[in-house]
């Protein structure tokens, strides 16, 4: 059976002027809620302090996420996102070695990392047709092996000039959330402003009719990938700056929550159109969701638990036809149909 475009994404509630997804909607009551919660049953979780500490964590999973949204909005998953931010990490710490003049040169050479692994990724996916799951699992192993040569598994302390760049601030916001800003304004502007940008969604939501009407498909495709991996390059330099010896292996804690964050923001797994807004507000959410359940002295085991329930309630929130199976619990056999209007 084939999937209509109106399964593939969230409904819009729309008006005159205003387009708001069904997504951005959900994830921002929930985000507002949580806060409230936090305040009344742990306000330590919403302490300055605290809040100065989660964002610029959230920073880093908004832009990995916004990374993985645009994978997911093709229909794919890229599951090399952790082995590609850690090597980017190990990249920006490993080449300077505390020495400011390399920081420069080690980025653009992280940078080009990323645009080779996200060519991969695509000449696997777009080009070859293998499966994303497969494809990028292979990848995220080929990434590791490349960290491993270039740092030997150990850490290094960051350069003091990426260090003082994302963890300075501006008014009490951290650098890093201004960056974060930078890559949303940045993927708003790509996808839904621009012919290209238009076409990367048609693609995603009905690759059949888009093929059919003669846009290129596997460029889409394989340019998602690309794209993707220059964000996870970008989110790993700002965990390089923003830990003082980052982890050779930093990227491990973000795969899973990059898919949550895409999910929670109500993009379809099936692809089609993605929500960046909603997306880097679902990294808001989890980072506080995770600091509230510490707050009440939660073991850090249970953070991993967290990022689970929350991924399984974005997928069955946005999946589940909740209407038709609360109609079948009060004694229906099928969901009720609205009556042919009178001729």
């Amino acid at each position: 059976m084939s999937v209509t475009s109106e399964t593939r994404e969230p409904r819009l509630l729309t008006s005159a002027t205003v387009s708001v997804s069904k997504g951005l909607v959900t994830i921002g009551a929930a985000t507002i809620l949580l806060f409230i919660v936090s305040a009344l049953f742990a306000p330590s979780s919403v302490a300055p302090g605290s809040l100065q500490g989660m964002l610029p964590i959230a920073a880093v999973l908004a832009v990995a996420g916004l990374g993985q949204m645009l994978v997911v909005q093709q229909g794919g998953i890229d599951l090399s996102v952790a082995g590609a931010m850690s090597l980017a990490v190990v990249t920006v710490t490993h080449i300077p070695d505390q020495n400011n003049s390399l920081l420069v040169p080690a980025v653009l050479l992280a940078l080009v990392f990323a645009i080779v692994g996200g060519i991969v990724n695509g000449l696997l996916v777009g080009g070859v047709g293998l499966n994303p799951i497969i494809a990028t699992l292979g990848s995220n192993a080929l990434f590791y092996g490349v960290n491993l040569l270039i740092s030997g598994g150990r850490p290094r302390i960051t350069t003091s000039d990426l260090q003082n760049l994302m963890t300075g601030s501006v008014l009490g916001i951290p650098f890093s959330v201004f960056f974060a800003v930078g890559a949303l304004i940045l993927v708003i502007v790509l996808v839904r402003h621009t012919p290209a940008g238009r076409r990367f969604e048609f693609v995603g939501a009905n690759p059949r009719a888009a093929r059919a009407v003669g846009l290129r498909v596997r460029v889409h495709q394989m340019s998602a990938y690309v794209w993707a991996q220059l964000l996870y390059c970008v989110a790993g330099i700002m965990i390089a700056g923003i830990t003082a010896q980052p982890s050779a292996y930093s990227g491990d804690s973000f795969l899973l929550i990059s898919v949550a964050v895409v999910v929670l923001g109500g993009t379809s797994l099936l692809g089609g159109r993605g929500f960046p807004v909603a997306t880097v507000i679902a990294a808001i959410f989890l980072e506080q969701l995770v600091q509230f359940v510490l707050a009440l002295g939660v073991s850090t085991a249970v953070q991993t638990v967290v990022q689970a329930a929350a991924l399984a309630v974005g997928v069955s929130l946005y999946t589940v036809d909740w209407r038709g199976i609360w109609y079948r619990i009060r004694g229906g056999r099928t969901r009720p149909t609205r009556p042919a209007p009178a001729s």
